[in-house]
């Protein structure tokens, strides 16, 4: 491809469809077309077995990353309880759920998934929080027919790769590197002149990723910003002292922050030991990523919290989407809690099955074969707690537009919460690849399809 035309820098970062402020929809941007689903009014067609629908659901149930992995959880569980209450799928196919421990490990979650399949005879496999698992469970998916809908486990690679031509495959949660760039564009609007750059990031593809993804869009959006210092705790870490220490003697003018769950919490509350966020301005990938009440009011105001992507429970604002108007309520009376993006990503999971059952119904009557409930999830769009949700049919990659806003206190919570007048909104078509953009191996060698577009759509570094 020929090398873009110079572009100006603040114009590029004007241009990309930004959304100020609390009102913003998230989803709201999406052009792609998507066949918004509606509630089904018609009966089902046909006759229906009540046999129960049987679902495999493997995601952290112990360790450090069980505070995201028991939101999941919980949120498959509302779903599943609320269609049950309906009957189930086409009003008699109730769901039944096996649950299985993500922290055995990558082999261990994939002899599970075989288990699950040959064994347990499952209908439908979801969950997965770990980038690093989504790549070796999708083969295996494929392999055995299974309809999956992973709830995360978000990297590129799962499709980019892995996965190039799915079939069962499919992903609800926003694609990786839109967690980068997003805080990339967060930080760009807030911190313009910010120009020497310091990264921590767990060991492994999710944090690789981030710090790729960030630095490369950053870097095109502020004039001279380069990469000072980097830091590389393992995943699940407990002491992250001597990488701060080395960040604070590198003087970063900003940190971008890829770490997740306890990890997360376990470095800002050691970070504030030494003054880091006095020191340095702070963006993050998943800050809040985490069940709200797991971040104390310790937590420092003025952070760039991401959420991986696209949900927080206050946004959009109480009245604006009654979508999470409800679920916000339903969640929290039967949990007792606020929930998180891994809440919203296992509940819209089951309903967007759920929409595509029933329209596969009223199409061919009974229960509709795998390959019909595929063509319907393929190119479906639907009102999710997060905002409209679209399966790009190229891919069977969900698409939402991305959100991230400032941490403040306020009296009514007992954690913090985005400043309401920070959040900002970025439309998902400005910031990953166009469908059917080549993919890597196919014309390039970058490790994204995202990243690639990047570098030959976006103004070239200063």
């Amino acid at each position: 491809m020929d090398k873009p035309p110079a572009v100006d820098r603040r114009k590029f970062l004007g241009a990309l469809g930004v959304t100020v402020g609390g009102g913003g929809l998230a989803g709201a941007g999406l052009v792609a077309g998507p066949k918004l689903v509606k509630a089904a009014v018609e009966p089902p067609k046909g006759k229906i077995p009540d046999t129960p629908y049987k679902t495999g659901h493997i995601t952290f149930l112990t360790g450090p990353a069980n505070g995201l992995g028991e939101a999941g959880r919980k949120g498959h569980l509302l779903a599943a309880e609320e269609i049950n209450a309906e009957g189930g799928l086409l009003g008699k196919r109730k769901i039944e759920t096996i649950f299985a421990d993500e922290s055995a490990g990558t082999d261990g979650n994939v002899k599970e998934l075989r288990r699950m399949k040959l064994s347990e005879k499952i209908d439908l496999f979801t969950g997965i929080i770990s980038s690093g698992n989504t790549p070796a469970l999708g083969p295996v998916a494929e392999e055995l027919g299974v309809l999956t809908l992973f709830n995360d486990g978000c990297t590129d690679f799962l499709f980019d790769k892995a996965v190039p031509n799915p079939k069962y495959v499919f992903r609800v949660t926003n694609i990786q590197s839109a967690d980068g760039v997003t805080s990339a564009i967060g930080a760009a609007k807030a911190w313009p002149q910010a120009k020497r750059v310091g990264s921590i990031q767990p060991d492994y593809s999710y944090g690789r990723n981030v710090h790729e993804h960030f630095v490369l869009a950053y870097q095109r959006l502020v004039p001279g910003a380069t990469l000072v210092s980097e830091a590389w705790p393992k995943l699940f870490s407990t002491d992250f002292t001597p990488h701060i220490t080395k960040l604070l003697s590198d003087n970063p003018d900003i940190l971008i922050c890829g770490l997740w769950g306890g990890d997360y919490v376990a470095f800002y509350k050691q970070a504030l030991r030494y003054g880091l966020f006095d020191k340095m301005k702070v963006a993050t990938t998943l800050a809040f990523g985490g069940p709200p009440h797991t971040i104390g009011k310790d937590h420092p105001e003025g952070v760039l919290a991401g959420v991986h992507a696209n949900y927080f429970f206050q946004h959009p604002a109480k009245g604006l989407w009654p979508a999470n108007d409800g679920f916000v309520q339903r969640y929290q009376k039967r949990w007792n809690e606020y929930p998180s993006f891994e809440s919203d990503g296992a509940y819209a999971a089951l309903y967007l099955l759920k929409a595509a059952v029933e329209k596969a119904n009223h199409l061919v009557g009974g229960w509709p074969e795998d390959d019909v409930i595929i063509s319907m999830l393929e190119g479906m769009g639907m009102d999710t707690p997060a905002g409209y949700l679209y399966i790009r049919p190229d891919n069977h990659q969900g698409y939402k537009d991305t959100v991230i806003g400032m941490t403040k206190n306020d009296p009514k919570y007992d954690f913090p919460i985005w400043d309401p007048t920070s959040i900002i909104t970025i439309p998902i078509r400005d910031i990953t690849a166009p469908a059917n953009w080549p993919k890597p191996g196919h014309g390039h060698n970058e490790s994204t399809a995202a990243a690639d577009w990047i570098k030959k759509t976006w103004p070239q570094p200063a």
